[in-house]
């Protein structure tokens, strides 16, 4: 390969063109209407050798080990994104869908794999484990942007966020019954309520520390406090590991605590992390697709038998899998319908089936790529028609305003002041009212006003209007009593 000549120079080179080649995919994906992963991964069979031959990579030990820390980055990402009086709300279907759910469809994919592949009932099993749980990566990128309903983004965030756990102890457990003969089932059991225990536990312990340690230890540069607490995420998951517990939940419940605490430089560490959160998954993404062999994957048998348990699992498991766990819940059956189409598949499976490799089980190569064509299916036939089917089902919210715009601060912490950036919408208190008439605190100045993408320099005949984004420079200690203020609701809502 012509990669295995190059020197540190050129290695740089091709680490640079493929950063480039993703940042490009993952600018034209939302036109193309296609998922931004499918395209990185092809990015990576393109350079790989049977496409390019620019780079040749079969280590499945190493794509493994870059997948779990891409997956940490990408679960904690999107916790703290995650807002808990959104999540509360869809708690128990949530969690009913990351374990009964994952179970659910595990089983009917694993019996009808075993029965379509010729393969061993544990196998079959192994499969189905490996393929059982929605990614985060996948849900979070797929439903960042679109105007779906609150309720169903945020029960399918949830659950991706906390599905990861129980593929994980299926695949792995299941992987120990076909190695070790004496292994039992029931001996299993208990293992995976303390994994789930002390993921939730430590996640919440580690979360509560991080969210103190953020806000009171002072560091010489705003810039180190993104650093700690991408830190704290990987000490979190690894901790928890090594103890027996469940990493990837308690990453996700750490981020979920941090995300929803009141923190010194928040914007700096969200955004930080929101970089890196892609840059994680270009890496990933591109890495996957090197390690998939074109040649072997776009055969006739692994094409057929791809596309038939994509169906099954598309079409048959998972809306079997959404229905019964969510029975005596109150979501309509359009609702389910969506969960159902939205249960996109992504990097956990394509990690998860090194696992296989790794250990050197019989059929792993093979359960490897139709897998990995499942991945390819799901994302391509689900993930480009959610915004479709959200219409059609009549399950679009209003639409999101995400701010493309930043406004920073030098040493905020050590001032003891902060930037707060509010959103105003309609039964908001202040809209309609000139800046002079609100009652804000005396130590609260408005900086600016972004109206249409537009700055507004801010005086007090400035009328405040519904969709504004305010930046108000306020001192700490009033930041509660600014926030009375801002989340004040016009007197026609309190009354209702």
């Amino acid at each position: 390969m012509l990669f295995e000549s190059f020197g540190t120079d050129s290695f740089l080179l091709i680490t640079a063109l493929l950063f480039f080649s993703g940042i490009l995919v993952a600018r034209f994906s939302s036109r193309w209407g296609i998922p931004s992963l499918v395209l990185f991964i092809l990015v990576g069979m393109l350079v790989g050798s049977d496409g390019l031959g620019l780079i040749y990579f079969d280590n499945a030990r190493t794509a493994q080990i870059i997948g779990v820390f891409a997956l940490v980055i990408i679960l904690f990402e999107g916790g703290l994104h995650t807002k808990w009086t959104t999540v509360r709300s869809v708690a128990g279907a949530s969690l009913s869908l990351a374990t009964l759910g994952v179970l659910i469809t595990s089983t009917v994919v694993g019996f009808l794999a075993y029965i379509i592949l010729d393969i061993t009932l544990l196998e079959g099993l192994l499969f189905g484990a490996i393929v059982g749980s929605t990614d985060a990566a996948a849900v979070f990128a797929a439903l960042k942007e679109r105007n779906i309903k609150a309720k169903m983004g945020a029960t399918l965030e949830a659950e991706s966020g906390t599905n990861d756990p129980m593929a994980v102890f299926l695949t792995l457990s299941l992987i120990e019954l076909i190695i070790m003969e004496n292994s039992s089932i029931w001996m299993m059991i208990p293992n995976f309520f303390l994994q789930m225990g002390l993921g939730l536990v430590l996640g919440f312990v580690f979360g509560k520390i991080a969210s103190f340690s953020i806000n009171h230890i002072k560091l010489d540069s705003s810039a180190l406090y993104p650093i700690f607490s991408v830190a704290f995420a990987l000490i979190t998951y690894s901790a928890t590991a090594f103890i027996g517990g469940s990493g990837f939940l308690a990453v996700y419940i750490a981020a979920l605590v941090i995300g929803n605490s009141e923190l010194t430089y928040r914007y700096s560490i969200f955004q930080f992390n929101e970089g890196f959160a892609w840059m994680a998954q270009i890496l990933m993404f591109i890495i996957l697709g090197l390690l998939a062999f074109p040649g072997q994957l776009f055969t006739m048998d692994i094409m057929v038998n791809g596309l038939l348990l994509s169906a099954i699992l598309i079409l048959v498991a998972r809306p079997v899998a959404v229905f019964i766990s969510t029975i005596k819940m109150k979501y309509t059956i359009k609702e389910k319908t969506f969960i159902s189409w939205a249960g996109l598949r992504g990097a956990v499976p394509i990690v998860l089936a090194t696992f296989p490799i790794v250990e050197g089980l019989e059929n792993s190569q093979t359960l490897f790529n139709i897998v990995f064509f499942v991945v390819l299916t799901s994302t391509l036939v689900q993930g480009s028609t959610i915004s479709y089917a959200a219409k059609k089902l009549k399950l679009v919210g209003p639409k999101k305003d995400i701010p493309h715009h930043s406004i920073e601060l030098i040493s905020m912490g050590k001032a003891s002041a902060e930037m707060v950036q509010y959103q105003t919408n309609a039964e908001s208190a202040i809209v309609g009212k000139r800046l002079h008439e609100v009652s804000f605190p005396n130590r609260a100045n408005i900086s600016a006003i972004i109206r249409n993408n537009h700055v507004i320099t801010p005086y007090g005949e400035t009328e405040i209007k519904e969709g504004d984004f305010l930046y108000i420079l306020v001192e700490s200690k009033y930041k509660e009593e600014l926030k009375k203020v801002l989340e004040k609701k016009t007197v026609k809502e309190k009354s209702s």
